[in-house]
């Protein structure tokens, strides 16, 4: 690990300090007209989501943390804990579903993830950008509706609702973006 200065923090920065993995959300450099200049940083815990305002001056040294990160595929759950498997080592893990939040319905069978790792301790977990779902249900399509910037609301196989364009029809498969849940193109 790596000691930087405190004025050398940036966002996404994950750092060690008091005693806890945080990672660095906002910067505000400040030079007041008295005294020295310091960054005022947010920080948020990666164990426990908790905020943190901290300044640090430029004598300040941080720890800054190198997260490794394996790619592993996902097997199936079970009672609320999701079980996957490095492609490399083959061995299998298991992790809560709650470190996805709202993107869990997202997860499909055999996905790659990304996860990032701590020593032993796996902190974050990333879905791919984008997955294919499939319209189960959405109002039929009216013709001469071609209005340009007109939705309509359709639920989803993983029973996550998204707003879609007038001609994307049920069954039909839609590209849908992880991080917004917002359609993004007919698959």
């Amino acid at each position: 690990m790596a000691k930087i200065n405190g004025n050398e923090i940036r966002p996404g920065n994950i750092i060690e300090h008091n005693d806890g993995l945080w990672v660095a959300v906002k910067i505000n450099h400040v030079k007041p007209g008295k005294g020295g200049a310091f960054a005022q940083v947010e920080l948020k815990n990666l164990r426990t989501g908790s905020k943190l305002n901290e300044r640090f001056r430029s004598a300040d040294r941080v720890e800054r943390v190198r997260l490794e990160q394996k790619h592993q595929q996902f097997l199936y759950e079970n009672d609320g804990m999701l079980v996957f498997m490095d492609s490399e080592t083959f061995e299998q893990i298991e992790l809560p579903a709650d470190m996805l939040g709202d993107r869990r319905p997202f997860l499909q069978d055999g996905m790659t993830v990304t996860i990032e790792y701590y020593e032993d301790e796996a902190l974050s977990m990333t879905l791919p950008d984008r997955v294919t779902c499939t319209v189960v249900e959405t109002e039929p399509v009216v013709r001469g509706q071609t209005a340009a910037n007109s939705f309509k609301p359709a639920l989803l196989d993983n029973g996550v609702k998204v707003m879609v364009p007038p001609f994307v029809g049920q069954d039909q498969a839609i590209v849908v973006s992880t991080e917004t849940a917002e359609y993004v193109e007919r698959a």
